[in-house]
Formats: C-alpha cells, sequence, structure tokens
C-alpha cells in the first residue's frame, strides 16, 4: 500500500499524517489472495491509542499501535488491513479494556456490564463484536494467519495499517465540550468519548455569543457531526449538530446518547402510521378468523413485567387425559400488520429494536401496534403466532404444532403474581389478590397452570444445564423514579426468580424449535442467531489466573465452565463476592451471539450458540420489539426473498447500539443518583491491578470501576508502589494513618490475586 507522501502547497509542504486509502479494486484483490484482513474494528475506551480486529481464525486479536495505524477509522467500522512484514513485527501481550459480551444470557432478559460513572458521563465503547471465518476463502486466510503467528516470537500479531474503511457504522457523531481558540476561525471540540478526535467546527455553527462569553459554555454538551477528516490533521472537520444542555443533567445527556448511537428517536411520520388501521377499535376480520387455529377458550395468559404495556408473548398449559400436557407458547403475530415492502415495514427494519433506557422506551414499532393491535392484552381477541407441544410432566416433547392462530387472555399477570402462585402452591387466592380474569377460567385454574409450568419448566432447565448449556448471571442495576420528576429516588438489583426462569425457559424453548423449522423449511434463507466460542487466547489467559489463585475453573466446554462457577468457590468469607467477580471476568472472553442467514455461512458446524449449547436458534419470541423475529415469522409463513444476510447484519448492529444505549442510561441514571443522595459506602472486591490503577467491582450494585491511584493519593494521603515480582506485578497501596500515633496500613495486590 502507499507509503506517508508530502503534499505541495504555496506556503511549503504538509507532511500527511495517515497514508492514502487504497483503491476498492487493489482491496478486493488483495482479499482474495489473502494479503489483507478485512474485520470490525474496536478501540480501547481507557486507552485510545490501543484499537483491535479479529484474527480470521478467531483465537486472538490484531493490535493497531497508535491512531495513525487506525488510518481515520472509527470505533465499530469494518475496515480492511495489511499486516506488516515479519521483520517489522512488534510482540504484544497487552490486555483491551474493552471487552463485553451478551451472548452467554441469551434468553429474552438480558443483564449487561456497567461502570460506576463519574462526575462526567464515561461512555465505554459497544460491545466487542467478533467475525469469524465465514466463507472458504477466509478458513484459507485463517490458516495462513495462524500460521503466520506461530512463527513469531509471541502470542500477538503486529500492529496493521487500516488500508481501507468498507463501512462506517460508527454514527460520526459525538456529545462533547466546545473550546475556544483566539485568532482561530475555528473552535475546538473535545468529545466525551475519547476514541473519537477532537474535531474543528467553524465559528458561525457555535452560539451568537459563544465568542464573547466562551466560559458560559464550559459546561454545556453539545452534538457535532464529523464531516471530513483530511488526512494531513490529528483534527477531523465537522459540524455542530444541536446544543443539549448542562452535562450530567439526565435529558441532554440521554439525548447525546441516542444520538451518538444513532437511534431514531423521531416521532413516526402520517405516512407510517397510514399503514395501521384507521377505523378503531379494530376487531379482527371474520374471514381471517377462518384461516386460523381458534384457541378463545384455552386456559391462556401473560406473565410480564408490572409496567410492561407491549406484550409479545403468551402461554398455555393444559393438562390431557394420559397424564402429560399440552403446552403452548403464543406469539403476537406483528407480521399480519407489518406488510413486507410498504413504510411501515421500512421503518421498523431500520429501527431493528425498540431501545430500552431506564426512564423511558424508544419502540420499533407505533405505540398504536406495540400496546394496542399487537399486544396480547387480557379479555381481547389477538392475532398470534403458537407452537404448541404434547409434552410429559419430565419435559420429554411427543409431539409438535406451528401455525397462525387467534387467542383471548384470560388475565395480565406479573412477574410478582407468578411467584406468589409458585410460592404459595395451596393458596387460595382472593380476587383483589390479583388483577381481573376472564370468568370461565376461575383463578385456582390459572394458579395450577402456572404450577405446572414451574414444573415442567424446572426439568426443562435442569436437563439444559446436565447437557452443557451456560449461564453467566451479573447483577441488574434498576432504579425507582418519581413519578413527576423521573429523577432517581432509588436503585436495587434486579431479582432474577422462578417466575422469570418459567418464562425463559419456554421462551428458549419456542425459539428452538422454531429455528430447527424454518432451517429445515429453508436451508438457504433461514435467518438464525450463532454464539460463536470464546477467544481462545483470554481464555488461556484466564485460566492460568485461576490456576494462579488455586481456583479450579474449567474452561473446556461451556458445560463445564457453568459447573466450576456454580461449585464453592472457598469457604471463607469472600465466597460469594469471588464468584461474582469471576462471572464478570469469565464474560470478558465471551464473543458476541449474533444474526446470520444460513446461506451465507456454510459450514453448520459454526452455527452453533455457545451458551446454550444448542445446534441451531433463533429469536422468534419478541417480534414487537425486533425486527428479526418479524422476519423469522414471515419465514415460517413463507419463502421471503434474498436480503436476509443484509437485515441479519443491520438487526446485529442495532442490536449492539440498544444494549449499549441501554447500559449507558443506567450509568447515567447511577451517576445522578449518587450525586443526588451523596456518597455511598460499598465493598469492592479488587479485580485485576495494572501499574498506576486497579480495577474493583461494587459488590452491591455490580458496577465496576477503575480506581486510579495518583488520585487517589491525592485525596486519601495514601502512597503506591508498582513493581514487578518476576514476571507477575505487585501493587502496593500505604494508607496514611487515620489518627496521629497510629500505625499506616499497607496493602498488597499482586496481580495474580483477587482480593
Amino acid at each position: 500500500y502507499c507509503h506517508p507522501q508530502t503534499r505541495g502547497s504555496q506556503g511549503g509542504s504538509k507532511k500527511q499524517v495517515f497514508e492514502a486509502y487504497m483503491t476498492t479494486e487493489d482491496v478486493s484483490h488483495g482479499l482474495k489472495r489473502g494479503e489483507l484482513i478485512q474485520g470490525s474494528i474496536r478501540i480501547n475506551p481507557k486507552k485510545y491509542h490501543e484499537a483491535f480486529i479479529a484474527a480470521p481464525d478467531g483465537k486472538r486479536d490484531i493490535f493497531l499501535d497508535g491512531t495513525a495505524a487506525r488510518n481515520r477509522a472509527l470505533n465499530g467500522d469494518v475496515v480492511v488491513v495489511q499486516v506488516l512484514p515479519q521483520e517489522q513485527w512488534k510482540v504484544s501481550s497487552m490486555e483491551e479494556d474493552s471487552s463485553d459480551s451478551e451472548g452467554v444470557s441469551e434468553p429474552e432478559t438480558q443483564s449487561g456490564r456497567s461502570q460506576t460513572p463519574g462526575k462526567k458521563t464515561k461512555r465505554p465503547p459497544s460491545p466487542d463484536v467478533i467475525v469469524e471465518a465465514e466463507t472458504e476463502a477466509e478458513e484459507q486466510l485463517a490458516k495462513r494467519v495462524e500460521n503466520i503467528s506461530l512463527n513469531a516470537t509471541g502470542t500477538g500479531i503486529s500492529p496493521p495499517q487500516v488500508v481501507y474503511i468498507v463501512e462506517q457504522k460508527h454514527s460520526r457523531a459525538a456529545t462533547g465540550f466546545l473550546k475556544f481558540l483566539p485568532d482561530k476561525p475555528f473552535a475546538m471540540f473535545s468529545p466525551v468519548d475519547h476514541r473519537v478526535p477532537r474535531v474543528n467546527v467553524p465559528l458561525p455553527d457555535c452560539p451568537h455569543d459563544f465568542c464573547s462569553r466562551p466560559g458560559d459554555y464550559a459546561n454545556i454538551l453539545f452534538i457535532v457531526r464529523i464531516t471530513s477528516w483530511p488526512d494531513d490533521s490529528n483534527f477531523a472537520e465537522g459540524r455542530l449538530a444541536k446544543t443539549l444542555g448542562q452535562a450530567g443533567e439526565i435529558e441532554p445527556e440521554t439525548e447525546g446518547i441516542l444520538i451518538e448511537y444513532d437511534v431514531d428517536f423521531s416521532e413516526f411520520s402520517v405516512e407510517v402510521l397510514g399503514c395501521l388501521p384507521q377505523k378503531l377499535p379494530w376487531t379482527i376480520p371474520p374471514e381471517e378468523l377462518g384461516n386460523r387455529r381458534d384457541l378463545r377458550k384455552e386456559c391462556i395468559f401473560t406473565i410480564d413485567p408490572a409496567t410492561a404495556r407491549d406484550l409479545d408473548d403468551a402461554l398455555s398449559c393444559k393438562p390431557l387425559p394420559d397424564g402429560n400436557f399440552e403446552l403452548g407458547v403464543h406469539i403476537a403475530d406483528v407480521s399480519y400488520f407489518v406488510e413486507e415492502g410498504n413504510a411501515l415495514d421500512f421503518i421498523a427494519s431500520r429501527r431493528a429494536t425498540s431501545v430500552y433506557m431506564v426512564q423511558k422506551v424508544i419502540p420499533m414499532l407505533p405505540r398504536l401496534l406495540c400496546e394496542e393491535l399487537c399486544s396480547l392484552n387480557p379479555l381481547t381477541d389477538r392475532l398470534t403466532f403458537s407452537v404448541i407441544w404434547k409434552i410429559t410432566p419430565e419435559g420429554k416433547i411427543l409431539s409438535e404444532w406451528f401455525g397462525r392462530s387467534v387467542i383471548r387472555s384470560c388475565v395480565k399477570l406479573s412477574y410478582d403474581h407468578a411467584q406468589s402462585m409458585i410460592e404459595a402452591p395451596d393458596k387460595l387466592f382472593q380476587a383483589d389478590e390479583l388483577p381481573p380474569c376472564a370468568a370461565e377460567h376461575p383463578m385456582d385454574e390459572i394458579h395450577q397452570a402456572v404450577l405446572n409450568l414451574h414444573a415442567i419448566a424446572k426439568r426443562l432447565r435442569a436437563q439444559r444445564f446436565q447437557g452443557g448449556a451456560l449461564r453467566l448471571d451479573q447483577l441488574k442495576l434498576s432504579f425507582t423514579l418519581d413519578r413527576e420528576t423521573s429523577m432517581p429516588q432509588g436503585c436495587y438489583v434486579y431479582q432474577y426468580r422462578d417466575s422469570n426462569k418459567l418464562v425463559e425457559e419456554f421462551m428458549l424453548l419456542a425459539n428452538m424449535a422454531t429455528a430447527h423449522q424454518i432451517y429445515r423449511s429453508f436451508p438457504n434463507k433461514a435467518l438464525l442467531r450463532r454464539h460463536p466460542p470464546p477467544q481462545t487466547k483470554m481464555v488461556d489467559d484466564l485460566q492460568e489466573f485461576c490456576d494462579q489463585m488455586g481456583l479450579h475453573i474449567d474452561f473446556s466446554t461451556a458445560g463445564t465452565l457453568h459447573k466450576s462457577l456454580n461449585e464453592t468457590l472457598g469457604d471463607d468469607e469472600y465466597t460469594s463476592a469471588r464468584k461474582e467477580v469471576l462471572t464478570h471476568m469469565c464474560s470478558r472472553p465471551m464473543q458476541m451471539a449474533m444474526y446470520f442467514c444460513t446461506g451465507v455461512l456454510k459450514e453448520e458446524l459454526l452455527f452453533r450458540h455457545y451458551a446454550l449449547n444448542v445446534p441451531f436458534y433463533t429469536h422468534f419470541t419478541s417480534p414487537i420489539r425486533r425486527y428479526a423475529d418479524v422476519i423469522v415469522h414471515r419465514l415460517l409463513a413463507a419463502s421471503l426473498g434474498e436480503e436476509v444476510q443484509k437485515q441479519a447484519s443491520h438487526c446485529n448492529d442495532k442490536k449492539t447500539a440498544s444494549k449499549r444505549v441501554q447500559e449507558l442510561s443506567s450509568e447515567l441514571f447511577f451517576s445522578v443518583f449518587v450525586k443526588e443522595s451523596g456518597p455511598l459506602d460499598s465493598e469492592a472486591m479488587v479485580m485485576g491491578i495494572l501499574d498506576q490503577a486497579f480495577d474493583v467491582l461494587v459488590l452491591r450494585y455490580g458496577v465496576q470501576k477503575r480506581i486510579y491511584c495518583k488520585v487517589s493519593a491525592t485525596r486519601t494521603r495514601a502512597t503506591f508502589h508498582f513493581h514487578k515480582v518476576g514476571k507477575k506485578g505487585e501493587l502496593t497501596l500505604v494508607w496514611a494513618a487515620e489518627e496521629p500515633g497510629k500505625p499506616s496500613v499497607r496493602q498488597v495486590r499482586p496481580r495474580d490475586r483477587a482480593k
């Protein structure tokens, strides 16, 4: 590829900071010959000069050293890189700070990792997306890269150079602050996210009194969109998109998060709303009823969070004379209303997912559809897609049926209602203890159905984990909000109970059954969801860490890892804390689960879902909030064109962005809560050390935080010292005595211990 050049001008010459990109033709040839590597770039949020892409073998990362090597690519962009000749390789053993995962908690409710915010909102990157070899050419390249890396004298591949940006996944929008520069025709924009470059913004874009009163804007958040990035400048160029408001306040910070992650929160257009039934209240046409299985007389009910208004799944469990059960999962038939190719379908496919924040939801579909027409509200006829099994009390499936149906939910239960039924199996509930229900299905019938579902779910769950499934349960922080102001009044850890597990188990069963069904019917067009195994190098490092700590964690399979983490991890006061820390650490090597089209990924072995330990999995159960499920519904009904992989990739991007927005919203609210309520004292366990910092897990809230020794030393009169003992690092903290005459406190943290 091109070497740095100089560009002449009347005032002399400027040296290029970045190299010229390759031509599309050269990139195409280079990829075919295996000389170039394509992947998604991940930039370390705490060390912005470090970036990574996954090697094609999926076993290690390729390290990009410095901003010049990134060549103007931003976090998440799909790039093409070229590894330098072997004599220029640089061995690297560094760890990336920005790893995250979602695939280990694949069921409908997922909890992400969050960090305790400081005074300013710090925004870690989107969860890492590691792309495995998906074509024969990539398979060959994977082998080639693996062979090359084995010839190196260390564990890493040398820093490459980005030579082409295939797709700009990053929105090119950033939240940050403006700084006035005297005698310059532009202001300097400094993003909160340090992975985004500083941006020159024309002064005419700035507020009218910015030049005369720049101090008034020192704590005001702005949104800037990058328009270009010259190859002879470290600074990008951009335009001011919006003035958000005071930094640290919930609404401007929230709007900034949404814009940065390219979440469309605009109102639905008249054209889109015109795709929905105009005559309300809407009733099911008689001809549609004739095409469906009529289940309106069955005892069918929903179990959701108490505040949920978009109810897209319902359950039924009817005892049969032979002692078995007819068990059904009934999902809102969104595809009936969202016709392929119209304006509503277009906007839903673009949004791809609903985005759930602490204080609000950005819906994928108009509220009329989410909360009325499709929502499985009680005592109302609704269109559904059903999966119905004949199943034994032990959880053995005897038969299976798929089809369109119509139901009438007899009651809307919350998780709390279902939990109280599970915990009091012999109790006769009074009418005022539960929501209104249909007269033809008395409460004791519903209670018994919940108990039967719970019993079968326990069997299914036990079978899944005995069969080698993995779940990494991490704490999920929730908030109580003031009804008037939506400000956080308190926070608590969400309790995941038997009622949650009940619903989760049957949603998993329906998703797995649907995956088999659509793959059998459309082997080249099915939209499935795969979860690659964790990164080999990171697992090996974590295995070594656990061995040094004397903890017997078996990483050989998902099942052995799950079993290890659920065995006793020591017998001292730190047992539960140690498990919490190890669960967080085990999530780091995990890769993202992702949608894909079976016609693109030819090798069936790569279809597997690592955490669930199943060969085929998809998303079928939440079409109100996920567009991928809408596609799956259409696949169940009929064949669907050739655009499946393109939409799968888009759904991946939007799901990743949605997850980060949800996490950042939680961080923002926790930050405001701490600010309003004052300092919170809580136990934390050290997860790891660096030369001038150490990471802790705050056990009560499940949040991670990096403690910088220099800052702590200034505030607490502590001193610190880091030195190497052989290959191992050791960080020593000396805390000044609280009272005169008392000795100081000395703490030592070896790199291979977590206390």
